[in-house]
């Protein structure tokens, strides 16, 4: 019997290779020092507001998993909500493959409360493909109204992300007529999928959008505070950076994302400044909710096993 071998993980340490030869390029005529100077010279105030940022990009997060029990028809007690969102999002955006972490967290918890294993599949299907809405809908507007010019080192068909904004508006148009039309469900290799009612769908936007936007401003706020760049514009290198990130498959998009906001913003920031305030953003979007994140779910497991919980919503 032939085996099936797996590219992926291969292909992901490729990129993540040429992103750590690509970083290490552009940085070159610096040393250590500068990018440790450039972090400690960030102004506390912008930290603390960076903070406050993902503490309240976590909480529009909340609403992914609200809705995917709304578009279920299933209830589960808020507060159960919001710690599995918190908990699974957190390990997710820092680890990579949401897919496999922040799924395997949220049949985890749901299935020890009680929620049918076909309800945590629609969920879990249902709050991945919100994140991606969200990405369609505010890279869309941004990429189109404001088209960002592409680096000639990332090799792509076009010069601009005009057409990549059309091609997202065109999708997300697509998904909402298909909302409104289509009302039996879709059998997709022997699975029922049903689409969910226009408002919803609206919802599922909204709320992705909100998380997309915030997630931006959180790195905005701490890059230089002299920076020429205006929020628009760096909302468009952002969306592209992250975009590059997620479809590359490495954990968290490391590198990847670091690559691209560096080929674009380091003719109008010096580098270490902009990689000083990749690793604050990284250190505050990323580690210190994970780390928040860890803390709490070693406590839970600690009380469930001292005080065996319920399995009623």
């Amino acid at each position: 019997m032939s085996k099936k071998f797996n590219l992926t993980p291969l292909f992901s340490l490729v990129l993540l290779g040429l992103s750590v030869w690509a970083i290490s390029n552009q940085l070159g005529e610096y040393n250590y020092r500068d990018a440790i100077a450039s972090v400690t010279a960030i102004p506390k105030n912008r930290l603390s507001l960076s903070i406050c940022l993902t503490a309240l990009g976590y909480l529009v997060m909340v609403g992914y998993d609200i809705l995917g029990f709304r578009y279920t028809k299933y209830s589960l007690h808020l507060n159960k909500v919001a710690f599995v969102n918190f908990i699974s999002s957190a390990f997710s955006n820092t680890i990579g493959f949401a897919l496999l972490t922040g799924s395997a967290i949220r049949y985890r918890f749901y299935a020890s409360w009680g929620v049918p294993k076909i309800a945590i599949a629609q969920i879990i299907a249902f709050t991945n493909f919100t994140f991606w809405l969200g990405m369609l809908a505010v890279a869309g507007f941004v990429f189109v109204i404001n088209p960002l010019p592409i680096p000639p080192q990332l090799h792509l068909p076009f010069t601009t992300v005009r057409p990549v904004g059309v091609i997202f508006l065109v999708l997300l148009v697509i998904y909402l007529t298909a909302c409104i039309f289509i009302k039996q469900p879709l059998i997709i290799k022997n699975h029922e999928f049903r689409l969910p009612n226009f408002n919803t769908a609206i919802a599922q936007i909204i709320t992705s959008s909100f998380d997309w936007l915030i997630a931006a401003a959180v790195l905005y706020v701490i890059l230089p505070t002299n920076t020429a760049v205006s929020f628009i514009d760096f909302l468009g290198i952002y969306l592209l950076a992250m975009f590059a990130g997620v479809v590359s498959n490495v954990p968290g998009g490391l590198g990847i994302f670091e690559t691209v906001i560096l080929l674009i913003l380091s003719s109008k920031i010096p580098a270490p400044a902009i990689l000083a305030s990749m690793l604050a953003y990284r250190g505050i979007y990323y580690f210190l909710p994970l780390l928040l994140a860890a803390t709490l779910l070693s406590i839970f497991s600690i009380i469930q096993k001292t005080y065996p919980l319920g399995k009623s919503g």
